[in-house]
């Protein structure tokens, strides 16, 4: 039995050798740079949706969220721009930002999308979106290397 662990521990090492050697080894264009995994038999979980939740609470998830991303690009990006804009959100508003950081189940698509790398999908190329877009590209030349500190919202 542990030959046979052995020898599958040295077959799966040597794959993953010889996948980083070819990567390192292929020459790199704008279009390499790109991180998009879709593979068709992976299944998706679907976000929740929180229809009757209070707009506060929601405005407050949110803000959590924009902070909380798992990539520290996105979380600079989502947390200054809801630290900037979500406090003066309406309630469609609030669920367009909301259907845009946790309907897309690929971060890196989100990224892209606010760098102006990829082109934004109609479903998702809302005014939420230009807003994001505006902020990313940073007119005001604003330093961006914590995020902000944590608020809470309350109702008006």
């Amino acid at each position: 039995m542990l030959p046979q662990l052995l020898r599958r521990h040295h077959m799966v090492r040597s794959a993953l050798i010889s996948r980083r050697r070819f990567a390192c080894e292929s020459t790199s264009t704008k279009d390499d740079i790109i991180v998009d995994f879709e593979d068709p038999d992976l299944p998706l979980p679907e976000y929740p949706k929180r229809p009757d939740e209070p707009l506060d609470a929601r405005k407050q998830r949110l803000m959590y969220q924009s902070r909380k991303r798992g990539m520290l690009e996105n979380d600079l990006l989502l947390s200054t721009f809801a630290h900037k804009y979500l406090k003066d959100f309406n309630a469609h508003q609030t669920a367009l930002y909301d259907e845009l950081i946790n309907g897309v189940s690929n971060d890196w698509d989100l990224y892209y999308w606010a760098t102006r790398v990829k082109p934004t999908p109609a479903k998702y190329d809302t005014e939420i979106m230009k807003l994001l877009k505006l902020h990313v590209d940073n007119a005001d030349r604003v330093t961006r290397l914590r995020q902000p500190e944590l608020t809470y919202y309350s109702h008006r």
